[in-house]
């Protein structure tokens, strides 16, 4: 089993600097393209950010009112995302910045927002998304019922190499399943894409739960021919599991805490595409979805906010 010094499975905290809960570039993940930020406000005071090569999606985490000001080439750009008291009470608003922009973010009520990022080589103009138009996808069936927010997903949201997307898995499901791959080129089968995964996960309580608590979920990476890979490890809030090749697959929210990730990934391919393949030994779990309902707890939230 590959541990924590083998650089693919990263507990809370373990990744921060300074205001960053999470700061993984693609050189500390080592690989080329993907990384992901988690900013953490604790009072008035911005954050300042330069993408550099990179374009990226900013999306609250557990922050309400953020203050968004994007400088790029287009010039300034001044937006407010309403965001959400937490990842499983609502779909949330998000904010795109392109290609070496420079970002001042604030967030005067405190929280967390995530900065999904990609190193690409073609700018976009910034642009604001509402919760609204953020499709919602209930996917699988039975214990493998889930649901995926599909945010920043190709063919959804246009970006340059960047794919985001939320999934929230309830207690007792597996998502990510049957175990899938994306590290080879194989024209309209396959495409390479380096994958993060950021936990957080639902305590008894209904609350997220701290990352030193008992709520926890579990990960699985393993081989794909010729590229050895071994990964099983416990998952809490905060945790982010790196995959840069590899069958990935279950997630596995333990009954009574339900499960939430954020998928980051991006890749070498011109064409911006999330193209897999099942691990053929499971494969077949997919046929035996026709026939079973999706869990009724599902859609776990959307894109009003209760209260």
């Amino acid at each position: 089993m590959i541990d924590v010094s083998d650089g693919h499975v990263h507990p809370a905290g373990s990744l921060a600097v300074g205001a960053e809960r999470v700061s993984l570039t693609p050189e500390r993940a080592g690989w080329t393209y993907s990384g992901l930020r988690v900013i953490e406000f604790t009072g008035p005071e911005p954050v300042r950010v330069t993408l550099d090569e990179a374009e990226a999606v900013l999306l609250p985490l557990s922050a309400r009112d953020v203050e968004v000001r994007i400088d790029d080439r287009d010039g300034h750009h001044d937006l407010r995302l309403a965001g959400r008291t937490d990842v499983f009470t609502a779909v949330s608003d998000f904010a795109y910045a392109g290609r070496g922009s420079r970002l001042e973010l604030a967030a005067p009520n405190g929280g967390l927002l995530a900065i999904a990022t990609a190193r690409c080589d073609r700018f976009l103009p910034a642009r604001y998304q509402p919760a609204s138009a953020v499709p919602v996808e209930l996917r699988g069936a039975g214990q493998c019922s889930r649901q995926v927010n599909n945010f920043a997903a190709a063919g959804v949201f246009e970006a340059d190499r960047l794919i985001a997307v939320e999934v929230l898995t309830p207690g007792g499901n597996w998502s990510s399943y049957p175990p899938h791959k994306h590290d080879e080129d194989v024209p309209g089968q396959e495409s390479v894409l380096e994958e993060v995964y950021y936990f957080r996960i639902r305590g008894a309580d209904g609350r997220t739960a701290a990352a030193t608590d008992a709520a926890v979920g579990y990960q699985r990476v393993y081989a794909s021919p010729d590229r050895p890979i071994d990964v099983l490890t416990p998952v809490h809030t905060g945790d982010v599991v790196t995959m840069p090749h590899g069958w990935h697959g279950p997630s596995m929210a333990t009954p009574g805490y339900d499960m939430y990730y954020l998928n980051v990934m991006a890749g070498p391919s011109p064409e911006r595409a999330w193209l897999i393949r099942d691990d053929p030994d499971h494969a077949w779990i997919r046929d035996t979805w026709a026939d079973q309902p999706i869990d009724p707890r599902l859609p776990m939230s959307s894109p009003e906010e209760d209260g």
